[in-house]
């Protein structure tokens, strides 16, 4: 019995070790599929908060960037880079009532005082506590405000994985290995979203084929980690 369980544990000790390993890195798969790492797990290199120079309130912590709520800085996190057709794959995990979102087609212009003014976002929330839980089109992996996710996400303090693909305008959403969101920018239904939604007087909005890719501040701690992406 003694030996089951020292086999036991240490199959757990490698398991955990191998997950370790691969946080915040490309699997061979990914290398040969053309994915790039955009988070190194230990520093902000490639990220910058909205119209200002350096990663603010940002840092990264235990293979995570992390939002400190309570440092000065305070903005939305974006990439250094611009992006047209892209394949984003994200963890994210949010604290309890907290609210987040990953806004992408960022066109980062002193005209525009916040990312979202021209950027679409994919929510991340907390389904349960989080005060914007109101609505169906504003849960977590919802495109904000317009289309609802088809599938719920993992409770706060869990990770979530999501995929967002953009290419040519065609939308589609993964949270957790399930479809959650697919439209057509540009099409008939798209601009009935629009019109139905709070963008619908936001001349800016969704109208940059390329632009910066944005983790939200909205004022909760949540952490992000194992960002790849892949341009198309």
């Amino acid at each position: 019995m003694k030996k089951i369980l020292l086999c036991a544990l240490a199959t757990v000790a490698i398991n955990f070790s191998l997950s370790a390993q691969t946080l915040n890195k490309l699997t061979p798969k990914e290398k040969q599929d053309g994915y790039k790492l955009l988070f190194d797990g230990k520093t902000t290199k490639g990220w910058h908060v909205y119209l200002g120079a350096d990663a603010g309130a940002w840092h990264a912590e235990h293979g995570a960037l992390v939002l400190n709520t309570a440092a000065k800085g305070q903005g939305d996190l974006v990439t250094d880079r611009e992006y047209t057709n892209f394949e984003l794959k994200i963890d994210w995990k949010i604290a309890a009532g907290g609210n987040s979102g990953i806004i992408f087609g960022i066109h980062e212009d002193t005209s525009y005082h916040y990312t979202y003014l021209t950027g679409m976002e994919m929510q991340v929330l907390d389904d349960k506590l989080a005060e914007d839980n109101k609505q169906a089109n504003h849960l977590a992996g919802s495109l904000y405000d317009m289309i609802a996710p088809a599938h719920p996400a993992k409770p706060a303090g869990e990770w979530n994985s999501v995929i967002i693909r953009k290419l040519n305008g065609h939308l589609t959403f993964w949270l957790n290995g399930q479809k959650v969101v697919e439209t057509q920018m540009g099409s008939p239904e798209w601009k009935a979203l629009v019109q139905k939604s709070k963008f619908h007087n936001w001349p800016a909005f969704a109208t940059y084929p390329k632009g910066h890719i944005s983790l939200q501040d909205h004022g909760a701690e949540v952490e992000f980690r194992n960002i790849r992406i892949k341009q198309l």
